[in-house]
């Protein structure tokens, strides 16, 4: 990533020039990317319906960005924090690629990519796809939380594995687990995993957003759009094709030339059954 790019990103997060590589500066940075930098699969939805070859839409830091300055879109987690884990190193930041897997199911393999950042000897978890609002530490035999009611998160040990607890519009507001794989990843590893995604992902159907406004979490899943502000339940609403464009763009932030270019949801189907 191009420290000019950058420039023009971290601008646009509205933060007072390039941060600090200390604690406060990951911080203050990681907070304006949960506000400004959604976790969306709007790109990939229009370049899968489009049967259009080549990577996948944020698979590449510059198109990512490219993509969120013109248009407000950010990507899924491949993509959203391949980005943040460029744009952290080039701001000076020891940033690394982790895999993780999303529990939505038991068994699955690795399933989620995220970003550990090292200062002063303590990694920190900032992922792009949870938005967590805070860096949360990750401490051998520690829990660590972040006690928001909207976007709060447990971290915690358990088999030998670092795992964090978050609440979710696509369960509702219920709890899922991610659990920690590796630290160290490639780019190229980010990218064919990425990759894999193109046969069958839960993001390949419809609209899903997340992105956190002011002390509440805003976004959309199987459907419906969602708030939650609170420990209770995530309040939702019902609405068709032209009201989750209205929300892209009067809430979320979206311009309206990539809002139009949404395509209407498709049923969900299961992944292909595998051998074994």
């Amino acid at each position: 990533m191009n420290r000019e790019l950058a420039n023009q990103v971290v601008a646009k997060l509205g933060l007072d020039g390039r941060p600090p590589g200390t604690l406060d500066g990951l911080s203050s940075l990681y907070r304006a990317w949960c506000e400004n930098v959604p976790f969306d699969n709007v790109r990939k939805l229009i370049h899968l319906r489009s049967g259009e070859g080549g990577p996948l839409p944020g698979d590449d830091t510059e198109d990512f960005f490219t993509a969120w300055l013109q248009h407000g879109c950010g990507g899924t987690c491949w993509a959203g924090n391949g980005a943040l884990h460029d744009l952290l190193r080039e701001l000076g930041f020891d940033a690394r690629r982790a895999v993780a897997t999303m529990v939505a199911a038991p068994d699955l393999p690795p399933n989620h990519g995220s970003v550990v950042v090292e200062i002063d000897g303590t990694d920190y978890i900032v992922d792009a796809s949870i938005l967590h609002g805070t860096p949360l530490p990750m401490i051998v035999g520690q829990e660590s939380t972040i006690d928001h009611p909207a976007w709060g998160v447990l971290g915690h040990w358990q088999d030998g594995a670092y795992s964090v607890r978050w609440r979710n519009f696509v369960t509702g507001g219920a709890g899922m687990e991610c659990v920690f794989n590796s630290f160290g990843a490639s780019r190229n590893e980010f990218a064919e995993r990425h990759e894999r995604t193109r046969e069958w992902s839960p993001f390949n159907f419809g609209l899903t957003v997340n992105l956190v406004r002011g002390g509440a979490r805003i976004g959309a899943s199987w459907g419906r759009l969602y708030l939650m502000d609170s420990a209770d339940e995530p309040a939702a609403r019902d609405c068709d094709d032209d009201g989750r464009r209205r929300f892209l763009v009067e809430e979320v932030g979206m311009s309206q030339a990539i809002a139009e270019k949404l395509p209407a949801d498709l049923p969900f189907t299961p992944p292909p059954a595998t051998d074994g």
